[in-house]
């Protein structure tokens, strides 16, 4: 790590990061789609969509390369290419979508639908994974860090490595698959150690972890919120300590993804000694397709020159039904001909075999030239019910300031769409462990809401008539995770719940609060 530190300090970056400096977006991308196709070019898909076509437009020099590429294939989202080619990859076939088969399948935290996903981790994604992770370590060059952070225990607080193996491939979380691939020279620093990371029992791992917290000198923590905030608090409360400084006194870096941490600030900064640097990743189980590059904004730099082709639509009536399903319609743009302060819906290309794949994030562009991104939600995860268009991004804002306002804080929370009368109505639930008046809270938090969004305000005139905010014990929020298989790791708690998964939350709250 001593290597890695006068890499750092020196500022010397990898190729690829210089080469997405100083290249037009565009111009990357369209040559990672050219990588893309030549590799495939002979797969099931590549011969059914004609991929050596495709490429024979690159020769032009003009936009006909992607006109060619949108006109040929079609858009996918999971059920749709799982049905057609990656449960083939599951059987252990060859060549369908990327060449050779595939040995590891990342389970998503299936946040919009009812079931996990299978999302199929080549070699090339793996490798891929790796080079951004380290760009984005090396980015740490850009703040005022001493060497002697580098050379302090990496807490990376993730899914198990022992993965699941069916005599075909191997399956879990995606942070236990790369976790259990890590670099050599990173090996030495990662905690909680090959050990611990094998065991699948979430709660008796956090256990061990508390356990060797005393004997760890970490400087960085990597994971989602709510886990690592449980986490602290658990480490705080075993030792009898104040906060996790006292721990951890060289804890600097919390690295975090999956969801925004705004509405988790208040809670998770009163268990810190003194501030940290905040740094936010993109990683999905798809691609690790963003991260903050720039010490001074809150937004992340997409990665276009390592095993992703980006396209966006514009995320609107146009292009989507009420419940968030693209229509055969929609309108799809590469990266030059985005809008800054437009949402648009992902699709990515990559070198785990997605095609034009809907991964189902929403993205904002801050700055079009540096190709500087937000994310404001999902495809799935909002509420229209009547016209108010709340999107997670109008949420998560929301919850923040109410709870600045109210001074509580927030361990997590979820909305649901339900009928009132012959109109509409939101259902909130929001977990805190603080004493919180929920009829305070609600007109608090539909007064913020009203002033983010006008097409809010101006349905709560008419349509939406009811607003309802239940304050319940995280714990609630955290067991009914772990009833639904999805505790720990890389799951996340949906902020609007819908359908099966509206029902169950419902029912699950019913049978937990019947005998009290």
């Amino acid at each position: 790590m001593a290597i890695i530190s006068t890499l750092l300090k020196k500022g010397i970056r990898l190729r690829e990061s210089l080469e997405q400096e100083y290249s037009s977006p565009i111009d990357l991308q369209k040559q990672q789609l050219k990588k893309l196709l030549l590799k495939a070019e002979r797969t099931e898909i590549g011969k059914k969509y004609d991929f050596h076509g495709i490429l024979n437009t690159f020769r032009s020099g003009n936009e006909e390369f992607y006109e060619c590429y949108k006109g040929q294939v079609p858009i996918y989202d999971y059920d749709s290419i799982h049905a057609e080619f990656w449960r083939k990859l599951q059987e252990g076939k060859k060549n369908i979508t990327w060449p050779g088969a595939v040995k590891y399948f990342a389970l998503s935290s299936g946040t919009s639908g009812a079931t996990s996903k299978y999302i199929p981790i080549t070699k090339d994604m793996v490798k891929a994974i790796r080079r951004t992770g380290v760009r984005q370590i090396l980015s740490l060059s850009k703040y005022d860090l001493p060497d002697s952070l580098f050379s302090k225990g990496i807490l990376m607080l993730g899914g198990s490595t022992d993965l699941d193996f069916n005599g075909t491939y191997f399956s879990g979380d995606l942070s236990g698959i790369t976790a259990s691939k890590l670099p050599i020279w990173l090996q030495r620093f990662y905690k909680p150690g090959k050990k611990i990371a094998r065991n699948r029992n979430w709660g008796d791992k956090l256990d061990q972890i508390v356990k060797k917290a005393k004997d760890w000198d970490i400087g960085i923590i990597v994971g989602v919120p709510a886990w690592l905030q449980l986490l602290m608090e658990k480490i705080i409360t075993h030792y009898g300590v104040k906060d996790i400084h006292e721990i951890w006194p060289n804890l600097q870096i919390f690295v975090h993804g999956g969801v925004s941490f705004e509405p988790y600030r208040k809670g998770f900064e009163s268990l810190l000694g003194r501030p940290l640097i905040y740094i936010e990743t993109y990683l999905a189980s798809e691609g690790f397709l963003a991260f903050q590059a720039i010490p001074s904004r809150k937004s992340m730099r997409l990665v276009l020159n390592n095993g992703v082709f980006h396209e966006f639509i514009p995320f609107s009536e146009a292009n989507f039904d009420e419940n968030g399903n693209v229509k055969k319609t929609a309108k799809t743009l590469k990266i030059d001909e985005v809008e800054e302060g437009k949402d648009y819906a992902l699709l990515i290309t990559t070198c785990a075999g997605a095609w034009r794949y809907l991964i189902g994030d929403v993205v904002r562009f801050i700055s079009k030239e540096e190709s500087e991104i937000i994310i404001t939600g999902r495809t799935k995860h909002f509420l229209s019910l009547c016209g108010e268009h709340l999107s997670v991004d109008n949420m998560n804002k929301a919850i923040e300031l109410a709870a600045e306002e109210l001074n509580f804080r927030v361990k997590e929370f979820t909305v649901l769409g339900v009928p009132y009368k012959n109109l509409f109505g939101h259902h909130w639930f929001v977990g805190s462990d603080d004493l919180v008046d929920s009829e305070r809270l609600k007109e608090v938090l539909d007064s913020h809401l009203n002033a983010l969004n006008d097409d809010y305000a101006v349905e709560r005139k008419h349509a939406l008539k009811k607003i309802e905010i239940d304050v319940l014990p995280s714990s609630l929020f955290y067991d009914w995770m772990r009833a639904q298989g999805k505790e720990g790791g890389q799951n996340k708690f949906p902020r609007v719940l819908k359908e099966e998964k509206a029902e169950s939350w419902q029912q699950f709250l019913k049978e937990s609060t019947s005998g009290q």
